[in-house]
Formats: structure tokens, sequence, C-alpha cells
């Protein structure tokens, strides 16, 4: 078996409204398709990023929180390629989301920095 690329990430959001702004109108995803589930009482919501990868952005019912920020077992944070990460600071920060200081990754000299989505699910935007 060889895997060939990552297909998609799943998401499951405590408020749809909410996380449906965040990931559609801040961060700029695109809608592929937006469906209701009766039998589950739950959205899926596919998003597109730059035509490679698509996100899954599921509500359900009372879903769990998150165990502890950031160093949970299991998905550490989504990471998001910018081409000027002070353009996107800037941006982000406009809508209200607070957004922490830039660094520089000692390793590859590239600057990134974090941010939550409306469940503190952390994001990370990276630049190019």
């Amino acid at each position: 078996m060889k895997l060939k690329r990552i297909h998609h990430i799943a998401i499951i959001c405590s408020d749809y409204p909410a996380s449906k702004h965040f990931y559609t109108t801040i961060l700029g995803l695109q809608i592929i398709g937006e469906t209701f589930r009766k039998e589950r009482d739950s959205y899926k919501l596919d998003l597109a990023i730059g035509g490679d990868y698509q996100i899954e952005l599921f509500s359900f019912p009372a879903p769990p929180k998150r165990i502890n920020f950031p160093e949970a077992c299991g998905l550490r944070h989504l990471a998001f390629e910018v081409e000027n990460i002070e353009e996107a600071v800037e941006d982000i920060s406009g809508h209200g989301i607070p957004v922490e200081h830039i660094r520089v990754d000692p390793i590859t000299n590239k600057k990134y920095t974090f941010l939550t989505d409306p469940d503190g699910l952390p994001i990370e935007l990276y630049e190019k």
C-alpha cells in the first residue's frame, strides 16, 4: 500500500453557525457542499482549501469538549500555509480573533503563529 495524500480532515464543532462563519468568512475556505443529516441531527459542511484538501465540518448534539489544550493525545493542530503572515494576522485580528505573536521556526527559519477556532482547536498559520 502507498498513501498518496491527505484526503480530508474532519472537525466536530459545538456551535455550527459560529464554526461555519469562522472557516468560511474568516479563514476563507470555499463551501463544496452542505448537508443536514436529520437522523443524526447533524450538519456536514464540506470545505475546499486551494483545490487540494478538504475539511469536513460536522455538528453533533452535545459533543464532548477537547481534553486539554494544546497537548492532548491525538490531533495537535491544523496548519495552513499563507503567503504573508503579517497580512494574514492583520486580517484575522480584524475579525476580533486573538492571534499569538509571530515566531520563527528555528529549523526552517519560516514565520508562524497560532490562533484557535470557536471550539478552541489550535490553528497554525505558516508562511510559505
